[in-house]
């Protein structure tokens, strides 16, 4: 007589294995979610701050800011328009070459005021329009 010695698990073992599963990541979602916003805007914040350090380093070699008109792209290409900074520098102000998108895939609006004597640097933020509250708050610097 043959013995079958099964090592297999049944239908129903396998179903309440796929519902344990299921429970936990409705369980987890949530927090992972929540965390993954907190991220977003912390690597907004710090975005923020990168291109703050690197327009005060080209306003300490061309004593101004960029115009609004020159934008965040004057940090990474020198600009042809006026005013045309003279000692800007051959490599850039930002590290990697590129102005980044913000977390959501939105660019950082700039904007200079008073002659390039001051700026405002900011994103909108998750839900991407002005004002929110909570994670969904805008993130902004002035100088």
């Amino acid at each position: 007589m043959l013995s079958r010695n099964c090592a297999g698990l049944t239908i129903q073992e396998i179903l309440f294995l796929l519902l344990v599963i299921a429970g936990v990541v409705v369980l987890l979602y949530p927090v992972v979610n929540e965390r993954l916003d907190e991220y977003q805007q912390e690597q907004a914040e710090s975005d923020l701050q990168d291109l703050a350090a690197a327009l005060e380093q080209y306003k300490l070699d061309n004593h101004f800011y960029p115009t609004s008109r020159q934008g965040l792209s004057a940090l990474v290409e020198k600009p042809r328009s006026g005013p045309i900074p003279k000692n800007w520098n051959p490599e850039g102000y930002l590290t990697r070459g590129v102005v980044p998108l913000d977390p959501w895939g939105q660019p950082y609006f700039y904007e200079s005021r008073e002659a390039g004597r001051f700026y405002d640097l900011k994103t909108l933020g998750s839900d991407m329009s002005p004002g929110g509250t909570g994670l969904a708050a805008d993130i902004s610097i002035s100088r």
